[in-house]
């Protein structure tokens, strides 16, 4: 089954995202969405060069829980400093070091960290040693690595093997 649907849910989504574009539910239209549905997704597997794992269920259930709570401290302290004075900003850049190798992880904490309102994920070295993030407030460029070594990088490691 896997061979011919490596991506049930890619699958799902391409055949209802195809009703939804031609907005008609005619025997063609699901016949071609069907179709879509079954072949797109063995491309787009062709295209992946690295294949995700994921490991630890519980680990990938705390790191939601700390992600969704520090989405919601950070949109408090954001809005703090925007109502407050000027002069209390000061946004740089910090590079952070990976000790992961998992390129689903690596984009993961990328996407974790861009989520988090006042960091952006800015590049990744080529390498992918070091991911630079831009800090809307970088007050402490050694406790912002340690923060997203400790909350998001280590559990990551353990859910991206």
């Amino acid at each position: 089954m896997k061979r011919f649907l490596p991506s049930l849910p890619l699958s799902l989504a391409v055949f209802v995202l195809w009703l939804l574009l031609v907005a008609t539910f005619s025997v063609p239209a699901v016949a071609l969405g069907l179709a879509l549905a079954v072949v797109l997704p063995l491309f787009a597997d062709m295209l992946r060069p690295e294949r995700a794992s994921f490991g630890r269920l519980p680990v990938l259930l705390k790191l939601g829980a700390v992600v969704l709570l520090d989405i919601v401290r950070s949109n408090i302290e954001v809005a703090r400093l925007i109502l407050g004075p000027e002069r209390a900003i000061s946004p740089g850049f910090v590079q952070v070091p990976l000790d992961i190798a998992n390129i689903h992880g690596i984009t993961a904490l990328a996407s974790i960290i861009t989520l988090t309102p006042g960091t952006v994920s800015a590049e990744l070295s080529e390498d992918r040693s070091h991911l630079l993030v831009h800090c809307f407030n970088l007050r402490d460029p050694e406790g912002v690595v340690a923060t997203i070594k400790a909350r998001y990088e280590a559990p990551l490691k353990e859910i991206f093997p």
